[in-house]
């Protein structure tokens, strides 16, 4: 898993904000075919989903799992410190991005371990490989509060999109590519905010998204079974 391994380029992440902009804007407008191959492919569960010609998952019987990225909305510290009364610093950014990854690493893990899904860490014939990033990370709520009694009202916790590789690991192939923006749940009124309740929301987004990839996994291998040889 040498090549998959690394971080994001500052290429891809521009291409990755390109994407997802025209995920969110309309999705008539997202290219039938990516830079790199891959056809855009009509499903229901994730806002855009692409496929390399061929692609099939049904042969792998293990997923690992890499750390995953987390990268915020273009300009949300600046402004987060213009309109709020406390000053979100470089530290409260990066802690943030470590609980979220962390966060993602562990609800990934839970939602497909209950499917049936074997996680490893090696490569192998029969693994799939996960290069997981959260981009355009927009909380309402600045996580820079000390206290978690200092809550904030607002009306939803903010938004994140997923954009996910799956990898063939023995060879590095770049089999589909997921692009999914959610946001959290629009409580209609007012509602009390704070970093707990910010991860709760979160959660429940990194759990939606793992409850598809996992039903998508077992529905190709049920597929690939039912198969004449």
């Amino acid at each position: 898993m040498r090549c998959i391994l690394k971080h994001i380029s500052l290429t891809v992440v521009i291409t990755i904000i390109a994407l997802t902009s025209a995920v969110a804007s309309a999705a008539g407008k997202l290219p039938e075919i990516s830079a790199d191959g891959l056809k855009l492919t009509k499903q229901d569960k994730y806002a855009a989903v692409y496929l390399k010609d061929g692609a099939a998952f049904g042969n792998y019987d293990k997923v690992a799992i890499l750390d995953c990225t987390v990268e915020f909305r273009k300009n949300w510290q600046r402004e987060q410190n213009e309109d709020q009364p406390f000053s979100v610093k470089d530290s409260d950014v990066a802690r943030i991005k470590v609980a979220l990854a962390t966060e993602f690493s562990k609800v990934f893990s839970q939602e497909l371990s209950a499917r049936g899904e074997t996680l490893v860490t090696e490569g192998g014939a029969d693994v799939l490989v996960l290069r997981p990033a959260i981009i355009n990370l927009d909380i309402s709520v600045a996580d820079a509060m000390e206290r978690i009694d200092e809550v904030t009202l607002t009306t939803s916790a903010g938004q994140m999109t997923l954009y996910m590789e799956l990898y063939d690991s023995t060879t590095d192939v770049l089999l589909a590519r997921v692009i999914d923006p959610e946001e959290s749940r629009d409580f209609g009124s007012f509602a009390v905010r704070n970093e707990v309740t910010n991860m709760a929301d979160a959660n429940r987004i990194l759990k939606q998204w793992a409850d598809t990839l996992g039903d998508f996994l077992i529905q190709a291998r049920s597929a690939n079974a039912d198969r004449t040889p």
